[in-house]
């Protein structure tokens, strides 16, 4: 899975998340556990929003993902934070932005300079990985690279979302940008969705959309599967929250998060 068209529309169609917020929860969390944690790793960073607000908060951050696309959208934002918007600025504007470190690295693979103090995935990049042996693969490699009494937090979307909120639906976004229709096939087996997206976008020197596709499937996995993830990995099971909060998970939780600790 390359992704490749689905990044130049990732923060077009995710517009409707609080990276600020979700890094502050990120942050109480790690906090809660780890309190001097330094050097954070973001697992499958995608376009790197969420790592360079983590960046903000003081964390020395590195951000993986497999897609050269989106990091490359993920180093045009670093520049734009640093520079402004037209490379006004001589100097950076912010040493703990500049610091940040995009690497490109499947999850499984992962290989790291050094140990970190905590790490996170976020926006259910596990769920993106349909094999579970692959999945066991991550947590190992993330495992290696922990400090004792790191922490690795990470969110995966529910058995009942799969079920009953993505199942076999379709969803339109209209942006001034692009038109995208994204369309779900659910499988029971494996509590997998099959998404298929179709992007039309404008070209006005032709008066015509250009339509581009994108497929990708995502399995839920369940608790005792994510339990026993973690405990193989070497790691221990510190909590478990329901929807970026420190709620408890109900039956209808659609983002579950999950607290494992060195």
């Amino acid at each position: 899975m390359s992704y490749n068209t689905f990044a130049n529309f990732y923060d077009t169609l995710t517009d409707n998340i609080s990276y600020s917020k979700r890094a502050a929860y990120f942050d109480s969390v790690i906090r809660k556990f780890c309190p001097n944690a330094s050097i954070l790793l973001d697992l499958a960073c995608g376009t790197g929003t969420l790592s360079l607000e983590l960046a903000k908060l003081g964390y020395d951050v590195v951000g993986t993902d497999a897609s050269a696309q989106m990091l490359s959208e993920a180093m045009q934002k670093k520049a734009r934070i640093l520079y402004g918007e037209d490379f006004e600025n001589e100097e950076p504007s912010d040493p703990q932005v500049e610091k940040v470190l995009f690497l490109c690295q499947p999850m499984q693979e992962l290989d790291m300079y050094g140990t970190i103090d905590a790490a996170i995935c976020a926006l259910d990049s596990i769920n993106h990985i349909t094999d579970p042996a692959v999945v066991q693969k991550v947590f190992d490699r993330v495992s290696l690279f922990m400090n004792p009494g790191a922490v690795f937090v990470f969110d995966v979307n529910s058995v009942y979302k799969h079920r009953e909120v993505l199942g076999n639906n379709v969803f339109v976004f209209d942006r001034d940008d692009v038109y995208c229709v994204w369309q779900n096939s659910y499988c029971e087996d494996g509590f997998q969705v099959q998404m298929d997206l179709d992007f039309f976008e404008y070209d006005e020197k032709n008066d015509s959309y250009i339509r581009t596709s994108e497929s990708f499937c995502e399995r839920a996995y369940t608790d005792e599967e994510i339990r026993g993830f973690i405990q193989k990995s070497g790691l221990k099971l510190a909590a478990v929250y329901a929807e970026d909060s420190f709620d408890p998970v109900a039956e209808d939780t659609q983002r579950i998060i999950y607290v494992a600790q060195k």
